[in-house]
């Protein structure tokens, strides 16, 4: 499993929102380059970065920090967040980030997802942002009919890399993962499946450690390892022990 640390940018800080919420932003360094490099000093082998403030332009619009926090690492980084066209997928993974989260634009043209896909192998990612079951698009503003299982299979056969599924109604309140649907979706598709939204502790990172877990990429976690919820090295140390054992 791997552990994601999430960077959210918003105004070119590094934020936390509560269920979604972009009036419920809270700053936790007004340096995303600074904070990559900690994730990266702590340990962790992959950065989840998105742009909150293009998710709701449906344009990206903090491309200067992104820039800063890939000239500040030599982590892999996955970003999403306002990408809604194959000159944007082209343009950033040309500039060093290794995937790119397509997710409102997976909704609305799939078409250009396995296009992407075709051109760029390995390097596409489907962000699938559930509220209710349903999924949610447009910086989570707009809710749609379709379920989380149904837009994923859509991509069954694209050559997607994995999907990010965040359950909105515990993202950013330390409620806990959403086990039950994110296992749903990981058993419902051949797609690797990457668990976000909520994670609060240790106790959480032990249950993605579980047997029934192991269909799972990893999970993402971001609130919890800014106020200290979440110890990274001891949740670093725990999933290298259980990769030990497994190996």
């Amino acid at each position: 499993m791997i552990l994601f640390p999430a960077i959210d940018l918003k105004d070119g800080a590094c934020v936390r929102l509560k269920l979604g919420d972009m009036n419920e932003a809270t700053v936790f360094n007004p340096d995303p380059a600074a904070q990559a490099r900690a994730f990266e000093a702590d340990g962790f082998e992959y950065l989840h970065v998105v742009d909150l403030n293009g998710a709701f332009a449906g344009r990206p619009v903090n491309g200067a920090a992104v820039e800063a926090i890939l000239a500040s690492v030599k982590m892999p980084v996955q970003l999403g967040g306002g990408i809604r066209d194959l000159a944007g997928i082209d343009d950033w993974l040309a500039k060093g980030i290794r995937r790119v989260i397509l997710g409102t634009i997976a909704l609305r043209d799939p078409d250009l997802v396995r296009e992407a896909c075709r051109a760029h192998p390995g390097r596409i990612v489907v962000g699938i942002d559930a509220r209710g079951g349903r999924v949610a698009v447009e910086g989570w503003a707009e809710t749609s009919e379709l379920t989380t299982i149904e837009l994923a299979r859509r991509f069954e056969d694209a050559g997607v890399a994995a999907i990010v599924y965040t359950d909105i109604d515990r993202d950013g309140v330390l409620k806990g993962l959403n086990i039950g649907s994110t296992l749903a979706l990981a058993r419902a598709v051949q797609i690797p499946v990457i668990a976000s939204g909520g994670l609060a502790s240790l106790d959480d990172v032990r249950r993605l450690l579980e047997p029934d877990c192991r269909i799972l990429e990893g999970a993402i976690s971001g609130r919890a390892l800014y106020d200290g919820r979440l110890d990274a090295k001891e949740a670093l140390k725990l999933i290298r022990a259980t990769r030990e054992v497994l190996n």
